[in-house]
């Protein structure tokens, strides 16, 4: 992080510096212990000047929150090779990265923080929402999703963010089991809809047929049957 050094910068590139170094504090503790005297400590400028810059916390936090957001919604973002329980397995372990690197902010973000009620800090947050369900939908080769896989893929991103922030809250579990455990998820969510429903299984037995002996979901298999028996 830079620390008291001063130096001349364009408008756009000062804009950079001080969303950087606001990100950077807000992934150390919450946005609310943030104040504006610390950032531009930070950035080696003086309060007025952030404010030159920005007309106040809430907008530093949003533009704070618009990197963020489109450095979140990348980690969904996989190439389309390969089984999908080993390409869900990568975009989790992405994902996590990025909770453990802002944890904080993370929480701040999902809980609430100073830009809670804001129409655009909502709108970046469900901007990351749409863009993982997007991907989901691009590795399963559906641009039509029946109402069932769209209740089963967004509950899924629902149940990656919430188990994200318990993770948070001590991290008493592995974070590397989490990260299976949500590869498995989707699988059982797929399934226990499939099994309502012809269309969900036609899907999963498509899903299914792609993965090998090894990969994660035929893992959830073998496990539930020993259980099962």
């Amino acid at each position: 992080m830079t620390t008291g050094v001063r130096r001349r910068m364009g408008v756009e590139e000062r804009r950079q510096q001080l969303i950087g170094v606001a990100l950077e504090l807000f992934s150390q503790r919450s946005p609310d212990d943030v104040s504006i005297d610390e950032i531009a400590a930070a950035a080696g400028i003086s309060r007025p000047l952030v404010y030159h810059y920005f007309p106040g916390k809430l907008s530093l936090y949003e533009a704070a929150l618009r990197r963020a957001a489109q450095d979140l919604a990348g980690r969904f973002d996989e190439p389309q090779e390969g089984p999908l329980g080993d390409r869900l397995r990568r975009v989790m372990r992405r994902f996590f990265d990025f909770v453990d690197d802002h944890g904080p902010g993370f929480a701040a973000l999902m809980r609430g923080g100073p830009a809670v009620g804001s129409s655009a800090t909502n709108a970046l947050i469900d901007s990351v929402r749409q863009a993982a369900y997007e991907q989901i939908l691009s590795h399963l080769d559906i641009q039509d999703p029946p109402a069932r896989l769209e209740l089963v893929v967004r509950s899924w991103i629902s149940l990656a963010e919430s188990t994200a922030l318990i993770w948070l809250d001590g991290r008493r579990i592995p974070r590397a089991e989490l990260e299976s455990q949500l590869v498995h998820d989707f699988a059982a969510l797929a399934a226990v809809s499939a099994a309502f429903d012809e269309e969900m299984g036609a899907l999963l037995r498509r899903m299914l047929k792609a993965e090998p002996p090894d990969g994660p979901f035929a893992d959830l298999v073998t496990r539930l049957i020993a259980l099962a028996s």
